[in-house]
């Protein structure tokens, strides 16, 4: 497994991306690698970012403006080749159906909760190491 894997986390708001931070910790799960952090305030700092490669996954704010999560994931899933696992923030728990319209790969609800959110990464993290291996 690789020593540390890099999250992408986009958020217009500073506060949403440090509660991201805090809530996965170094290492969101013993058997996960340690996380670093690619911050993004805009969609277009997400597609360059994206574009650069090496994110393994992303976490993409549901609320965000001027584009939600939801619909960065859904363009990011049709345009970026291999693109990385998603994990959603979204406002409220019946907003999960838009989710998987957007073709996220998991969803959790704002605010951050941080055993929630640390389980959902972890999970993501661990498929993405298996389907690199």
């Amino acid at each position: 497994m690789q020593p540390t894997a890099t999250v992408l986390v986009y958020s217009d708001d500073s506060n949403t991306r440090a509660q991201v931070r805090l809530a996965s910790g170094r290492r969101p799960a013993p058997d996960v690698p340690e996380v670093e952090f690619v911050e993004c305030a805009t969609p277009e700092a997400v597609l360059r970012e994206l574009d650069k490669g090496g994110i393994d996954v992303c976490v993409l704010d549901g609320e965000a403006v001027p584009m939600g999560g939801m619909g960065v994931c859904r363009q990011i899933k049709d345009e970026i080749f291999h693109c990385p696992p998603v994990l959603v923030l979204i406002a409220r728990p019946q907003d999960a159906w838009l989710a998987t319209w957007s073709r996220a790969d998991a969803a959790v609800a704002l605010p951050v909760e941080p055993v929630e959110f640390a389980s959902a990464l972890a999970e993501l993290l661990r498929r993405r190491a298996l389907t690199s291996a």
